[in-house]
């Protein structure tokens, strides 16, 4: 039997960005900026408790979801929320960088990784 994953309070140790820059950070709710390269993505992951919602500054970002499997391509000014427990992996759609916010909350941040297959 598979052991279930452990959530984190922080990850950005499994994956690397161009550039993380924080806008606003309280207990219950935080907005960061993130900026990915064509070849950078978000692994599969999901949250227990918080909504994330991803608006697209510059570039374009594709979404893919389960819990139903989903693929969404946003343009810069779209945005997607992604509801607590949702599997979700985030990833360039383009070929130049790629520049967003994701408004995580409301309530505790927690990211539980998931296999690169969603699971």
């Amino acid at each position: 039997m598979d052991k279930e994953p452990q959530p984190l309070s922080d990850a950005s140790h499994l994956y690397e960005v161009e550039r993380t820059q924080f806008h606003a950070q309280r207990p219950g709710f935080r907005i960061i900026e993130l900026q990915i390269s064509p070849t950078q993505s978000v692994p599969w992951h999901y949250h227990n408790h918080i909504q994330d919602t991803f608006y697209v500054i510059e570039g374009a970002l594709k979404i893919y979801v389960q819990d139903p499997e989903e693929e969404i391509t946003l343009a810069a000014g779209e945005t997607f929320s992604v509801r607590p427990r949702r599997p979700h992996l985030v990833t360039n759609a383009g070929t130049t960088s790629t520049t967003f916010l994701v408004l995580q909350g409301i309530g505790e941040y927690d990211f539980v990784p998931l296999n690169e297959h969603g699971q």
